[in-house]
């Protein structure tokens, strides 16, 4: 064959390559299995309706999924649910050629599902809607006609309506759920909420909020309830003097090329308005160069973070970071580490304390009930706990310096109390409305007594 010949046919081939790009840049339908083609991530517009045949691979929660021509590897965008007819649009991350567990990274409508025959589009007008199929709309954008010409999926995950000029007018990295990407920030007044259970996709009782001067994490057990801290970042381990913390953002450094280590940067800015970064090491140092990172505020309150090798065909996700099994902090001071209740030591549930004496710890173990009688000083009881701290003592100042009746008496007239915390060296006093997980400690002079 002549070279002009091959030339033609080369640039014939090209041609229907583009004709088809073009074509899935505008209206498209869910495909009943896992987009496995060169991808293309620019759409005008697009039209996905939730119906036909799942997809065949392992999912987190386990999932039954429809997929969207959106896919950007290892992400890619779907209709999922974990109960039937409770539909969720969400981002996956993970690869079919790996035999691993795809995980989902970030949901349109926590909260809000929708049923089958519902539509995810991006109109003429620029407004991206999930509506269900009776036309409820379940999320929208907001971007109706703010000169929105195209969506996107970036290569980090996140997700993008853009103008002319390419400016973003809308992107998901600036709306996390439980979940922080590589390169995603969380601003002051931000916050990661984890997920209620891995069958119910709505706001969990657990957040990680980033405050002036520090990223705190909360507990709170019922939308009623004030939220619990029971973990701050260490201030000493950074000195912000009269700063302001701006933001947190993940981010990966590849300082070593044989032994890439994982970070989490706090950025705050100085008198001089310039940026400075305070790191917070992640974990252990991993054998493959992987940028495909992200750090999960989990159902049980956890902070982990994992990472995923594109090159594994199995087990190609690692828990590369576990903020409470370091030594320093440990698994006891998560709120459910024992349920209900109970008393952990050393990453164990070892006792259910009870007016009894500490009793063998079951999953059955529950604090006492407490009757509307609870304030009334002549009905009221408690039961002590010698080397005992609520995971509030950790974090948390407390009340005083009050002597332990004192402390005692606020419990006694507060009906919502369920108990008291006193540290006998401090004389300082903690009452507390959900008594979960206690943590057993050496110090004799750390004291809880529970309302019966």
């Amino acid at each position: 064959m002549s070279s002009s010949k091959t030339f033609s046919s080369v640039a014939l081939i090209i041609l229907v390559i583009q004709i088809l790009i073009s074509s899935i840049s505008h209206k498209t339908t869910v495909s009943a299995s896992d987009v496995m083609i060169e991808p293309y991530w620019n759409y005008a517009t697009f039209n996905y309706v939730n119906e036909g045949e799942f997809g065949d691979y392992n999912v987190e929660y386990d999932g039954s999924y429809r997929p969207s021509t959106i896919f950007n590897s290892p992400f890619q965008l779907f209709f999922y649910n974990t109960t039937p007819n409770t539909y969720y649009v969400g981002l996956r991350v993970g690869t079919v050629r790996s035999t691993s567990v795809m995980r989902w990274v970030w949901d349109f409508n926590r909260g809000n599902p929708v049923r089958e025959n519902a539509t995810f589009s991006l109109g003429t007008d620029g407004n991206l809607v999930l509506a269900d199929g009776d036309g409820r709309v379940a999320w929208q954008s907001g971007t109706a006609r703010k000169g929105v010409v195209g969506f996107k999926l970036l290569p980090t995950g996140n997700m993008l309506l853009y103008d002319t000029k390419g400016k973003s007018l809308w992107q998901s990295f600036d709306r996390p759920t439980d979940t922080l990407l590589v390169g995603q920030s969380l601003r002051v007044g931000s916050k990661l909420v984890s997920r209620t259970s891995p069958k119910q996709n709505t706001n969990g009782p657990y957040s990680l909020v980033v405050e002036p001067k520090r990223f705190a994490m909360y507990y709170q057990p019922t939308k009623s309830s004030k939220p619990q801290l029971y973990y701050e970042s260490s201030t000493s381990s950074f000195d912000v003097g009269n700063t302001s913390l701006e933001f947190l953002k993940l981010n990966v450094d590849f300082s070593d090329s044989l032994y890439p280590y994982y970070r989490i940067t706090l950025n705050y800015k100085v008198a001089e308005s310039n940026e400075n970064g305070i790191y917070l090491y992640l974990g252990r140092r991993l054998r493959f160069n992987a940028t495909i990172t992200y750090l999960r505020l989990g159902i049980d309150g956890t902070l982990k973070a994992f990472t995923f090798d594109r090159d594994a065909d199995i087990q190609a996700w690692t828990e590369s970071f576990d903020l409470f099994s370091s030594s320093e902090i440990g698994t006891c001071q998560l709120p459910e580490k024992c349920g209900k209740f109970g008393l952990c030591d050393e990453g164990q549930c070892v006792a259910c304390p009870s007016p009894n004496g500490l009793l063998g710890w079951s999953k059955d173990c529950k604090p006492p009930k407490l009757s509307s009688s609870s304030c009334d000083a002549k009905n009221v009881k408690y039961y002590k706990i010698v080397g005992v701290d609520h995971f509030v003592s950790k974090y948390t100042k407390g009340d005083g310096p009050m002597k332990e009746g004192d402390c005692s008496k606020k419990c006694t007239s507060d009906c919502k109390c369920a108990g008291y915390f006193y540290q006998q060296d401090k004389s300082m006093c903690w009452i507390v409305n959900d008594l979960m997980t206690l943590t057993k400690v050496t110090d004799q002079k750390h004291l809880g007594y529970i309302k019966f």
